[in-house]
């Protein structure tokens, strides 16, 4: 069996700020209303059902809503069943993705303590975070998370930043970049924001067009080759890189398939994509069928075919070898289903004319110092 990584929702949609932009507070519809939190016979059995796969390495991804919110003891127990149930010689890795809201002494003490990876969200500086990243009572919450990121740097936790470019932060890369640069962040991921309002089935106002992404993608490109490719990690450059190796990509964007990893939510539901938490992509629940079962199932195995259905565009485009049709949901967004080419197709364009010469070349002169992928050395 192919290995795969769990991402796992252990607060479902509960989260402590109320970010304009969210995708996956709406999915309280399908667990209803009132406190989402994973039990401990769920986590043990995830945890159990996993680690009997016997990967050679199993990597557990804990996200949400805001997985913090299940508090440091919950975290003791999940270390203590990895422990139990692992084999010898089996590497477990964890990542935390969060707003850093919560992260203080005691949460990253504990993270440095058993090499948790902490993703952190920040839109860039405070005026741009603090616009649509704000809590219940609309207060930016831009000094909080400055300040868990400072734990993180005193502590010795491993992080990476997210950065979710919107209509506002989009425009503005130079000032994103020397932000990043000034704070020491040397760790990058840019993620495009598209939403599809449901009443009138057009992008949200906080959404980005595929000309933007491009724009700010190959300024970004620019400003990373000056400073020097080696001294930071930005993940969409470094997964293009890592395919020019013949590596294969590093983000599922990129991916021939959609198998890369299964969503758990917090009741034990398991779904194909965490873009994707609806009926139809439903897997099964970890507590009546083994988590390989589901991993296995027809329904995972027609989710991951889906991607490979590319719109005529996409065939004949002489990057397909390296875009693959872009990520299913990209292509929903443009209304035309997932034949369709992604909503972000002329931004990767853009992307790819830009940078292919620069990364090229990169990618050569690693080959000749026999240097790993980047992903050894970033992700």
């Amino acid at each position: 069996m192919r290995p795969f990584t769990l991402l796992i929702k252990p607060t479902g949609p509960d989260c402590n700020i109320r970010c304009t932009y969210c995708f996956y507070t709406g999915k309280t519809a399908l667990f209803g209303t009132g406190r989402h939190r994973m039990s401990d016979a769920v986590a043990e059995t995830m945890i159990r059902d996993y680690l009997q796969c016997r990967f050679p390495s199993s990597s557990f991804a804990w996200q949400g809503g805001e997985p913090s919110l299940m508090g440091l003891d919950f975290y003791r127990r999940v270390v203590a069943w990895q422990k139990e149930y692992g084999a010898d010689g089996q590497i477990v890795t964890n990542a935390l993705q969060t707003n850093g809201t919560l992260l203080d002494g005691d949460w990253c003490r504990f993270l440095a303590e058993y090499q948790f990876l902490a993703g952190i969200s920040l839109d860039g500086p405070q005026e741009l975070h603090d616009y649509y990243r704000r809590d219940a009572a609309r207060r930016g919450t831009w000094e909080r998370v400055m300040a868990g990121i400072d734990a993180c740097r005193r502590h010795g936790v491993e992080y990476n930043v997210l950065v979710l470019l919107n209509d506002r932060n989009v425009q503005e890369p130079d000032r994103l970049w020397d932000f990043f640069m000034d704070q020491g962040i040397r760790y990058l991921q840019f993620v495009p924001c598209v939403e599809i309002d449901p009443a009138t089935q057009k992008p949200t106002a906080f959404s980005i067009t595929a000309e933007q992404y491009g724009r700010f993608l190959c300024r970004i490109f620019d400003r990373w080759r000056e400073h020097g490719p080696r001294k930071v990690s930005i993940r969409t450059f470094d997964s293009i890189l890592s395919q020019l190796l013949g590596a294969g990509p590093t983000e599922c964007t990129f991916a021939t398939r959609c198998n890369d990893y299964i969503v758990v939510e917090h009741t034990g539901e398991t779904f194909c994509c965490d873009f994707f938490v609806e009926p139809r992509w439903r897997l099964g629940n970890i507590l009546e069928t083994p988590i390989a079962a589901l991993a296995s199932s027809e329904t995972k195995r027609r989710f991951s075919r889906q991607k490979r259905d590319l719109a005529h565009k996409c065939l004949v485009c002489r990057y397909l070898d390296l875009c693959r049709g872009g990520c299913p949901k990209d292509r929903l967004a443009t209304g035309r289903g997932v034949k369709a080419e992604s909503c972000f197709c002329e931004g990767y364009r853009m992307l790819f004319g830009h940078a292919l010469p620069t990364l090229r070349a990169l990618a050569a002169d690693l080959q000749r110092q026999q240097a790993p992928p980047p992903s050894a050395w970033a992700w």
